[in-house]
């Protein structure tokens, strides 16, 4: 250990080998894993997940040099469009898989320093924090009187960040002349869109970098600040925030100082179009709305799960059974999981009764012909002498598939058995088994 009383140890910056840390190859092998388990797709320059190993062992010590001397260049991102609920269509920009790990080194190293100071409020992208937290805590405030919520959209947030106010920001707590300007040239790489043209970057932090939350958290952490000194509870989780109040006047007021602080300090837009001041009930916030004691799913959040099981079993798809009962497994699990809080017995039983009279219709689809489909409802049980009343009738797809003879051929034991959900089955698991482990 050194000397304690040594001036040249006291005055040395503990941020001086900051870049060691990020290159260090521990970090960068964490780094690695991190970007291995959350897979995603290549990037412009075309190689996967798969390829990148044999990648960084012919040429990661290259690149590790180009990060001390301050000469690697990050790769555009390669621009995707991901369809929004309103028809819309949101910006997501893809980075090439080095790139993804560099960020995540970088991210793994800045995120100790800038998340001490972080408000307790803020929810997003934080260790042990989560979206149920932050409606647990807004739920609590509502008992405590207040009934009145600050709805605040920011209008195309990640693609409107100013650079220059976000570095001032990481400049605070990073005096690491060679990582500020790593961090510059990620923010400026550039986007290449599907024609193969490159547009640089002015503004904004890219969707879909692991260094993007982060930096988004960092933006945002003096809105933060300003929230607490008005004294009103609140949460934020990435660019989403609802503030609390006792009385509409109190709502009113905060609204009027975020807005002013948002436009005139962060330079942010306000989507004017989303905003509004009204009692919480009536707020939304992460798909859930909170109504005295009671925490509830959105209606947008019920009819996005309704339209994504249609997609997955619509009968055109053209894909096996086996293939929709896994991605029905997979999303409505997931979608379980979010919003279970927020959802009530009856709603999952009717779910689970029309999720099995379209995996019923799916199965009647790919039937097709009535030999065909004769021959299957045979061999699960049905009376030769019944059949000609399914295979020969008129009706049409959707009508057919809630026929009894098809519900007893493919009854619900049997379609459990070949990996179909039950959102019934998953809640009482949590409301029961799970809370009695607690």
């Amino acid at each position: 250990m050194s000397d304690p009383n040594s001036t040249a140890e006291e005055n040395r910056s503990p941020q001086a080998s900051l870049l060691d840390q990020i290159v260090d190859p521990a970090n960068l092998q964490r780094a690695w894993e991190r970007v291995r388990a959350n897979k995603g797709a290549p990037g412009f320059d075309g190689m996967s997940i798969k390829d990148f190993p044999k990648f960084a062992a012919d040429h990661l010590p290259r690149i590790v040099a180009q990060i001390r001397e301050g000469r690697y260049a990050p790769a555009t991102v390669r621009r995707v469009w991901i369809p929004k609920p309103n028809g819309e269509k949101r910006p997501l920009g893809i980075p090439t898989v080095l790139d993804r790990v560099v960020q995540q080194a970088i991210a793994q190293a800045l995120s100790p320093i800038f998340d001490v100071g972080f408000s307790e409020q803020s929810y997003g992208f934080r260790m042990g924090k989560q979206a149920h937290a932050a409606i647990e805590h807004l739920r609590v405030h509502s008992q405590q009187g207040y009934r009145w919520g600050v709805d605040c959209d920011l209008k195309s947030y990640f693609d409107t960040v100013n650079h220059e106010l976000l570095m001032r920001e990481i400049r605070k707590r990073i005096s690491d002349k060679r990582v500020l300007k790593l961090i510059r040239k990620y923010l400026r790489a550039g986007v290449r869109h599907e024609d193969g043209t490159t547009e640089k970057s002015q503004a904004g932090v890219p969707q879909g970098g692991p260094l993007s939350p982060l930096l988004a958290n960092i933006m945002l952490d003096p809105l933060d600040k300003l929230i607490e000194s008005i004294g009103l509870p609140f949460a934020r989780y990435a660019d989403d925030f609802l503030i609390l109040a006792k009385t509409k006047e109190d709502a009113q007021e905060a609204m009027s100082r975020v807005e002013e602080f948002l436009e005139c300090h962060l330079r942010l837009l306000v989507n004017q179009d989303k905003r509004q001041v009204a009692p919480l009930k009536e707020c939304s916030f992460l798909g859930f709305r909170i109504h005295g004691k009671k925490v509830q799913r959105t209606d947008n959040a019920a009819q996005r799960f309704r339209m994504r099981i249609r997609e997955i079993t619509s009968r055109s798809r053209g894909v096996s059974l086996s293939t929709i009962f896994t991605e029905l497994r997979r999303y409505c699990t997931g979608w379980f999981h979010y919003f279970k809080i927020g959802l009530s017995y009856k709603e999952l039983y009717d779910w689970d009764q029309w999720i099995r009279r379209r995996v019923r219709l799916c199965h009647w689809k790919q039937w097709k012909l009535p030999r065909k489909r004769r021959r299957e409802l045979i061999q699960r049980g049905i009376a030769p002498e019944r059949v000609k009343l399914a295979t020969r009738s008129r009706k049409g797809y959707w009508r057919t598939a809630g026929n009894s003879l098809l519900q007893i051929a493919l009854n619900n034991d049997y379609l459990k058995s070949q990996g179909l959900p039950s959102l019934r089955d998953l809640w009482l698991v949590f409301k029961y088994e799970d809370k009695a482990q607690l």
